[in-house]
């Protein structure tokens, strides 16, 4: 079987299938736990402290951090192999195949803008949050509680760039889901003439779905104020951070 896994194109599309089906999973529940934070900043922090650094978040986010990794290197060989399958024809001039979509062509350069936006994200939220808490520290920099999570959104998204960078690496997750999710299903043999169709309109409203709901999350602390202050005010943070969360919000 390892065999299989390793040389073989199809059982490296399959792990890829099975990595990918995981992290979508994992999607979906962040998500969901994201949005958590526009119905009460309090139970946000709540959800927070519960998957903090305790020994079931932290086996967690080493065994998504393997999947990450896995996934991404099986792309890549992938993506190699084919490259050099194509041998000489891949300088030849060629036109697009009907049907076959930009994303669909560039899986790894989306992959590489998916995986920089996921190291910016550690960098703002899981270095300042559990990272904290794993050092036994119980301020991060910004003078939060490490489970302070809304004060930390309300922070981050203060600041226009970081919107502006949050969105663009949501749109290149949208296209690398709206062809991952189906071809997913393609791999494992499900995707024939009567349900091609179908699958490809689950993966894109799936696709829809996961990043709506996290652009909610984003646009709305960056536009409405009253998020950000919420969230300070509730968790007791507003002297330690007011200026900095509310200088971005002066516009």
């Amino acid at each position: 079987m390892s065999c299989f896994l390793c040389n073989s194109s199809l059982g490296k599309k399959l792990v890829m299938s099975v990595t990918g089906c995981c992290l979508v999973l994992f999607l979906l529940f962040h998500m969901a736990m994201n949005l958590v934070a526009l119905v009460s900043p309090e139970a946000y922090n709540m959800v927070c402290a519960f998957l903090g650094a305790n020994w079931y978040a932290v086996v967690a986010t080493v065994g998504l951090a393997a999947l990450v990794v896995l996934h991404f290197v099986y792309a890549f060989i992938l993506t190699l192999n084919n490259y050099k399958a194509r041998g000489s024809q891949r300088y030849a001039v060629t036109v697009n195949e009907p049907g076959v979509e930009w994303a669909s062509k560039n899986m790894l350069l989306l992959g590489v803008i998916v995986v920089l936006g996921l190291l910016l994200h550690l960098c703002h939220f899981w270095s300042k949050m559990m990272l904290v808490e794993l050092m036994g520290q119980h301020q991060n920099a910004l003078g939060f509680e490490p489970t302070n999570g809304a004060a930390l959104i309300a922070f981050t998204f203060s600041k226009w760039y970081n919107v502006v960078l949050y969105l663009v690496w949501l749109a290149a997750l949208w296209l690398h889901l709206n062809h991952g999710v189906w071809s997913m299903f393609q791999t494992v043999g499900w995707a024939n003439d009567t349900w091609y169709p179908r699958l490809k309109c689950a993966a894109k409203i799936v696709s829809t779905l996961v990043i709506l709901g996290f652009a909610a999350v984003i646009i709305a602390y960056f536009v409405c104020p009253c998020y950000a202050e919420a969230a300070l005010e509730t968790l007791g943070a507003a002297e330690a951070c007011t200026d900095a969360c509310c200088a971005g919000h002066a516009h």
